[in-house]
């Protein structure tokens, strides 16, 4: 598995993330709630792919 993430992507996560009053440095619901706009926006998306391959059948 590859998890590479490009330099500049991962700066800009970083700082979108970050936070100097955690300690862990990041900040957790601010991180939880990206992860989980992103998994929303996979699952409408296999969706979207699952009814075009229904509507091709």
């Amino acid at each position: 598995m590859d998890l590479k993430v490009e330099k500049e992507l991962y700066d800009s996560i970083a700082k979108e993330i970050h936070s100097d009053s955690s300690p862990v440095g990041i900040d957790a619901k601010k991180t939880h709630i990206l992860i989980l706009e992103k998994l929303i926006q996979l699952e409408k998306r296999l969706d979207r792919i699952e009814a075009k391959i229904d509507n091709q059948k």
